[in-house]
């Protein structure tokens, strides 16, 4: 059975087809055609890379939700040694949505924390398809204080649609959990690497993205919403999700010049999902840099620098108001009338 494929790959698959037939010909024909299975190869990279260097933000949430997408326990795997995986909340349950523990990384003994996905239906399920329930961000949280208690540096991977929007999230108040969290995160005295890896689906993201740097891989997104969600609010038809994706400025590129994100992590060419390994080990290049830079920076300084970075956001200004529209005869138009409150 074929790897999963995106609409806009197809130019590619068409082209790795050809290769396969070609090489088969090869082998049952006892033919020599390897400069022709060079070219081939070539102009397949070449495709590759021209299609990724030009998604659009639409596209680029396709590739974050890629199902062959290395996911946090991947890069755990890919880029950490020695990992510890810790359970539970100590109050309610284990929540599979959220994956932690000390790790290694490159000599570093770092506690890390991920939003997890699955591969298939039953492991979806399990993880309830990435979206933690409020003891998921409990945990997340217990591990944290856990790592300042030892002071360790912590890592946090981002990859989830959203909270779990279900009753039972209700029940056992998911907005307090992730406001806590909120509270909490700025006040921890260790070093916080936040990257987003996949999916950044508004406070089930931000429930453990508060930190001293933030990183996104080059394919990921951040967003306050999804854009079929905000589709639906704005134009009444998720068809309009390709359009929504673009005004949301939703991708890396559109998050780091808005100073959302601090640095994008770039993706082999193809997607992380195309080379898992080499994703993993630019991601660990770029977080070992942040904890490097991290590591020189006083305890108080960092906590000032982590809530004055945060406070930024959203930040605006006003302009002055247009003068008074004129009536014809030159004289000044009504005021517009406005209702009172209360």
């Amino acid at each position: 059975m074929p790897p999963p494929s995106l609409p806009f790959e197809q130019p590619i698959l068409e082209l790795e087809q050809k290769l396969r037939e070609l090489r088969q010909f090869s082998e049952e024909q006892d033919i020599d055609v390897s400069g022709e299975v060079q070219r081939i190869e070539e102009k397949i990279r070449e495709l590759r890379r021209k299609i990724y260097a030009e998604l659009t933000p639409w596209q680029k949430v396709q590739v974050a939700r890629h199902p062959q997408r290395p996911y946090a326990r991947d890069y755990i795997a890919l880029a950490m040694t020695d990992f510890v995986e810790l359970h539970g909340d100590r109050r309610h349950a284990d929540d599979a949505a959220i994956v932690g523990g000390f790790a290694t990384l490159r000599g570093r003994r770092i506690m890390v924390i991920g939003t997890q996905k699955g591969r298939d239906t039953k492991s979806n399920v399990q993880c309830h398809f990435g979206c933690a329930y409020p003891e998921g961000y409990r945990k997340a949280l217990r591990l944290m204080q856990l790592a300042a208690k030892f002071g360790r540096p912590i890592l946090t991977l981002i990859d989830t649609p959203g909270a779990y929007p279900g009753i039972e999230s209700e029940e056992r108040h998911i907005a307090e959990a992730i406001a806590v969290n909120l509270r909490e995160m700025f006040a921890l005295p260790v070093p916080i690497v936040v990257c987003v890896i996949g999916e950044g689906g508004s406070g089930g993201a931000l429930g453990i993205g508060v930190g001293d740097r933030v990183l996104i891989l080059e394919h990921a997104y951040y967003s306050v919403i999804s854009p079929e969600g905000c589709a639906a609010i704005l134009w009444k038809d998720r068809v309009y999700a390709d359009r929504a994706a673009e005004v949301l400025k939703l991708t890396a590129r559109d998050l780091l010049g808005l100073g959302i994100v601090d640095e994008v992590v770039p993706e082999p060419d193809g997607g992380a999902h195309a080379d898992p390994p080499r994703a993993a080990a630019t991601l660990a290049d770029a977080v070992v840099r942040a904890l490097d830079e991290l590591g020189g920076i006083p305890s108080e300084r960092r906590l000032e620098e982590r809530y004055r970075k945060f406070r930024r956001h959203g930040v605006w200004t006003e302009a002055d108001p247009p003068p008074p529209a004129q009536e014809p005869g030159g004289g000044p138009a009504a005021e517009p009338f406005v209702p009172a409150k209360g």
